[in-house]
């Protein structure tokens, strides 16, 4: 055999595959189908969307994007853009090379091509020039996915777009925008446009936004969407959508139509398996181009596993990450400790969203006894200091031993502050260590303290 393991894909999940493959001492090599490491990711997904939230966090405080220049009212919206571009590609760029070293420090070999099964010990991979076999004795599928497109829509990368096309926009910030799916990558981008002046239309099937939340605190991130130029059009069915001499028009099943510069389409994502050949090792991919695998992430071949967002849900880049490790570990049969069950879950809005744990709605449909504690931005000196009067955080509290059963963060700092909630849940803890810590003043974390002392005080008669 060529390899001890083989890697196709260089996201997060491939990355830190081959890197636990090359700590145990096993040669590791990694393919790669663009010329460029890093994945999805990297690239178009989770790294580029959030630069360009914290570029335009940033360009907003700097000065209000939606005053035009009084001699060159084109020049600021040009500006705009190519400031959120140049700032998005430097840090990809720099993404991009610190994966590199990392797998040149660990000897881990990288092979730019299209991977094709030959059998079930060997990969073809083929560039546009040639194509070499290379085998090993373990195979690691960490593909990612690509933007689902419904096959009625006419995409044409300027107009009518998906979350990919969407990193391409030139020359200036579209005027409106629609975008179909109020998922996490629908609700991300509308915000972040919102933000920037975009009259945004989030047109979803679902009655309700970010249906996985809290229902509290997916109420309170659609009022303050709704003040930031977004409208809602929730129980609404796409009928079709034409390109206009003015942009698009979205027309819906109930006789509604929109007009819009651009529409983006935020309906989920396919499993980047086609070109790989699974049916000469016996496997399949589901409609959604995911392949099943066991608690070990492995297929139902026994030497090739599966990791990553083309392992199915839940589509995060941490868990990929971890998913990628563990299969490794397992692939040479050495120690390893699942994925624990406090998963943590971000959403890179303008305002941030984070939880863990359960929501109201699982508790009462578990008739699960509980109270609730509540720490709002606007009643705390570091709430104040940032502007940031919308930001809340909400704990859910068990009155049968006052364990923490969940943590629900909407603003400011939200998806850092919830891993405070997740250390204390995976400790066991209860709301009695929150009253009695001492956190930094002011701090958006003290908001734990005052959330908690809320939550006892609901559960103590009298008060």
């Amino acid at each position: 055999m060529d390899l001890d393991l083989l890697v196709i894909g260089s996201g997060p999940s491939g990355q830190k595959a081959a890197i636990q493959g090359a700590k145990l001492g096993k040669r590791v090599a990694v393919i790669e189908r663009r010329e460029r490491v890093g994945g999805v990711s990297i690239h178009t997904g989770t790294i580029p969307s959030k630069t360009l939230r914290e570029a335009v966090l940033d360009e907003l405080a700097r000065r209000p994007l939606d005053v035009p220049d009084p001699i060159h009212p084109e020049y600021q919206e040009r500006a705009a853009i190519e400031f959120l571009r140049d700032r998005t590609a430097r840090v990809v760029s720099a993404e991009a090379a610190v994966v590199r070293e990392q797998f040149r420090r660990n000897g881990v070999g990288l092979i730019f091509g299209v991977a094709e099964f030959v059998d079930e010990q060997s990969v073809s991979v083929s560039d546009s020039e040639t194509t070499q076999v290379l085998s090993a004795e373990r195979i690691v599928i960490a593909v990612g996915t690509s933007p689902a497109r419904p096959p009625d829509v006419d995409f044409d990368d300027r107009t009518i777009i998906d979350s990919d096309g969407l990193l391409q926009l030139e020359h200036r910030v579209p005027r409106s925008m629609t975008v179909v799916g109020a998922g996490v990558i629908g609700v991300e981008y509308a915000s972040i446009f919102g933000a920037l002046g975009t009259k945004v239309t989030v047109v979803d099937q679902r009655p309700r936004i970010l249906s996985f939340l809290d229902g509290e605190i997916g109420e309170a991130l659609q009022y303050i969407l709704r003040r930031q130029n977004v409208t809602f059009r929730l129980n609404e069915e796409v009928a079709g959508v034409e390109r206009s001499e003015a942009g698009a028009v979205t027309h819906l099943a109930s006789g509604k139509v929109i007009a819009s510069e651009t529409v983006l389409y935020a309906t989920g994502r396919q499993g980047a398996t086609e070109q790989l050949g699974l049916e000469r090792v016996g496997l399949e991919a589901d409609r959604r181009g995911r392949i099943p695998v066991d608690e070990h992430y492995r297929t139902s071949v026994s030497h090739i596993f599966a990791v990553g967002d083309v392992a199915g849900p839940p589509g995060l880049a941490a868990t990929a990450m971890e998913q990628g490790r563990l299969a490794a570990l397992h692939a040479f049969d050495q120690p390893a400790r699942s994925l624990p069950e406090l998963i943590p879950t971000g959403i890179y809005a303008i305002p941030e969203v984070s939880m863990v744990g359960q929501t109201e709605e699982e508790l009462t449909e578990a008739a699960t006894p509980y109270v609730c504690g509540i720490a709002r931005w606007s009643e705390m000196a570091r709430g104040l200091m940032s502007g940031d009067e919308d930001g809340m955080l909400k704990l859910v509290v068990s009155t049968a031993d006052r364990r923490l059963l969940g943590v629900h963060v909407l603003g400011t700092g939200a998806t850092d502050l919830v891993h405070i909630g997740q250390a204390v849940m995976g400790g066991e803890g209860t709301t009695d260590f929150l009253v009695s810590a001492v956190f930094n003043y002011p701090t958006f974390a003290e908001s734990y303290k005052i959330a908690a002392l809320d939550a006892l005080n609901r559960m103590t008669p009298g008060t």
